[in-house]
């Protein structure tokens, strides 16, 4: 006879997961819309350039690039609720752990400075608060678990310290830069290595709770 509890919390990790894949797909499809309709865009762009210009940018965001992280490695968990695979382990480490920086970063120090609305207002706060919210949820809920050990820290950290470089090497020639506090020219290298420095920090400390909590939560996890 089937183990009915592990049946039903797969039932239910599908579920969350299909849910989570249809709020990041929407949200993504939305803001994209409103970068190629020349609307605002993550943050107020009083003018917006060119498409193509904004189309770079739209890719450069922490944000979009977190978001599509939580949608490819949450699709496909619709179908196979215990998937794992080596570069699926890392992609999921930076999937969870740049998703909840994200939600926090945007709370304490963006969401204070923007002024959205409509559709601009909508789309930010799906990616901002309600995927993070559903990702770091599902994740504690329902895993997969042992997927992320300390042999997946440092490989997931290289996405995070690549997206960081090409940022200030793209705003050294472009003057332009996706946050306010890796503005460089108004608030200086040294500050801006500073802040890169303490968002480096915490994404290490994120990555080892993720580790810890992977661990401590497995023996209670019918999904392995």
């Amino acid at each position: 006879m089937p183990d009915v509890a592990p049946l039903r919390s797969q039932r239910a990790a599908r579920a969350w997961a299909g849910a989570t894949v249809a709020v990041v797909a929407f949200a993504l499809v939305a803001q994209l819309v409103l970068v190629v309709t020349g609307a605002s865009v993550l943050v107020d762009d009083a003018e917006p350039p060119g498409l193509a210009t904004r189309l770079l940018r739209f890719v450069s965001y922490f944000t979009v690039q977190s978001n599509a992280l939580v949608l490819a490695t949450t699709w496909v968990l619709v179908s196979r609720p215990s998937y794992d695979g080596r570069l699926w382990r890392i992609a999921r480490a930076d999937a969870i752990a740049g998703i909840g920086v994200t939600g926090v970063v945007h709370w304490f120090f963006l969401r204070p400075i923007l002024d959205l609305h409509g559709w601009a207002y909508a789309t930010d706060k799906l990616l901002h608060v309600v995927v993070p919210l559903l990702a770091v949820a599902g994740w504690l809920m329902f895993g997969p678990r042992r997927r992320i050990g300390w042999a997946t820290v440092l490989p997931a950290f290289v996405w995070p310290a690549v997206w960081l470089a090409y940022t200030l090497v793209m705003g050294a020639l472009t003057s332009w830069y996706p946050y306010p506090f890796l503005d460089v020219t108004k608030l200086g290298y040294g500050t801006v290595l500073v802040t890169s420095l303490g968002v480096a920090v915490s994404l290490v400390l994120v990555l080892s709770a993720l580790v810890l909590l992977d661990s401590r939560l497995h023996r209670r996890a019918p999904l392995t």
